[in-house]
């Protein structure tokens, strides 16, 4: 077996773990568990809380004192039995526990995941630049694979695909004792702050890059949005007659995947509008896209409005793509070389922290604000005006673009082909 093919293999595994539940899950906990809006983004918080310190601190561990191999192993197995524990869990307390737990030896594997595959395409003689992509993208295919085998084994509204997300966790983390031992040094003398990436901070002294992660603080609150509460939004329409046995019902999980198809695709087009419109106006563009992400929900229906949630699903990849990955690149760009991996956890910290915690809270806040109880059928339910909520979220975005425009300075030169 090639080590190209067992890199897709590990890739592929990595991100069906997330795929199994992380769409699907707000629905889970909402139509099964009864769990309010501050609660169900209670739960999506919980990867903002993890990024802000635990892949900084296995990080430190996978470079003085255990081979990376080893440690993306014992936190999957971890994983994997936190995961089925989650599974027996009805009540919050018991299974927000279980969860945070979980996701804090989760979010540590996507960089470990990245580390073993660089250090098994070196020690191949491969070109990482040019051959880890293409293997990187099945981690993608593996998170939208598991989207839909949650969709059509009716995974989404049981504990089913925490089930399944850890008896893939359980495959990979034997699996990762397989792969090609990375190097530790025990005698690595960086502070424990450079290692944090702690001094990074001192980059909020630069009145740019200061207001840059300030707005991608704003623009990381929303990435969990969606994430949280998309599919109970498409589940709702459930309760009504003319939608109940539409596809954006019955397969709603696998509309949303449309998304992270979309956001395969739209990767490819960075480097042409970066280099023809310039960071500011990218992110301008992810701003605006973010609006109609969440303008298109709130207008759009299964029915006669299904164009709009399959648009909605498309221009994900634009908002998302077009913040994270160029903004990761701003921050490349930016930073000098002593420091410009510590400014790209701060970037990290910043959006999937800080921004994740914030926004993930804020949406529930939002939900509950506008779910009531009325009565259906002769029954006292608790019924969400989503389109209120959806452009809420969109009103939000407009403010912060507008003072994006406003108070981020960035003159972009672009590049002129030479005279011939």
């Amino acid at each position: 077996m090639s080590m190209k093919f067992r890199l897709i293999i590990m890739n592929f595994l990595q991100y069906f773990i997330w795929g199994a539940w992380l769409i699907s899950f707000g629905s889970y906990v909402g139509n099964n568990l009864g769990f309010d809006g501050v609660q169900i983004g209670s739960f999506f918080a919980t990867m903002g809380i993890a990024s802000l310190f635990m892949p900084g601190l296995m990080g430190i561990i996978a470079d003085r004192w255990m081979p990376a191999e080893k440690l993306l192993g014992i936190c999957h197995l971890i994983g994997a039995g936190l995961l089925v524990t989650a599974s027996f869990q009805t009540e919050y307390v018991p299974l927000y526990t279980c969860m945070l737990l979980s996701v804090m030896f989760y979010m540590p594997t996507l960089a470990l995941s990245n580390s073993v595959a660089y250090n098994a395409l070196e020690k191949e003689g491969l070109d990482i630049v040019k051959d880890f992509p293409p293997i990187r993208v099945w981690g993608t295919i593996g998170f939208i694979a598991a989207m839909w085998v949650v969709d059509f084994s009716g995974f989404k509204y049981s504990e089913m695909q925490l089930l399944l997300a850890a008896g893939a966790a359980l495959i990979l983390g034997i699996y990762a004792f397989t792969l090609p031992k990375c190097d530790i040094n025990k005698n690595i003398g960086t502070s424990l702050v450079d290692s944090l990436g702690l001094r990074a901070f001192t980059l909020f002294k630069d009145k740019k890059m200061a207001i840059f992660f300030i707005f991608s603080m704003l623009l990381g609150a929303a990435l969990q949005i969606t994430n949280g509460f998309g599919d109970l939004f498409l589940s709702s329409f459930a309760s009504v007659p003319e939608y109940a046995e539409s596809f954006g019902v019955k397969h709603s999980v696998v509309l949303l995947s449309i998304s992270q198809i979309s956001e395969v695709a739209f990767i490819l087009t960075i480097p042409f509008f970066l280099k023809r419109f310039g960071i500011k106006n990218v992110m301008l563009i992810s701003m605006l896209a973010w609006v109609l992400r969440f303008g298109l929900f709130g207008a759009g229906n299964p029915g006669a409005g299904l164009w709009m949630l399959l648009l909605s699903n498309i221009v994900y990849g634009m908002a998302f793509d077009f913040f994270n990955i160029s903004g990761s690149l701003y921050v490349e760009k930016n930073t000098g070389s002593g420091i410009r991996a510590s400014a790209q956890g701060v970037f990290m910290i910043m959006t999937n922290g800080i921004g994740a915690i914030v926004g993930s809270y804020a949406a529930g806040y939002v939900v509950n604000y506008f779910t009531n109880t009325q009565e259906v059928a002769g029954k006292m339910v608790e019924v969400t005006n989503w389109p209120n909520a959806w452009f809420t979220f969109a009103t939000y975005m407009i403010v912060v673009a507008i003072l994006f425009a406003i108070i981020f300075k960035y003159k972009h030169e672009p590049e002129i082909a030479p005279k011939k």
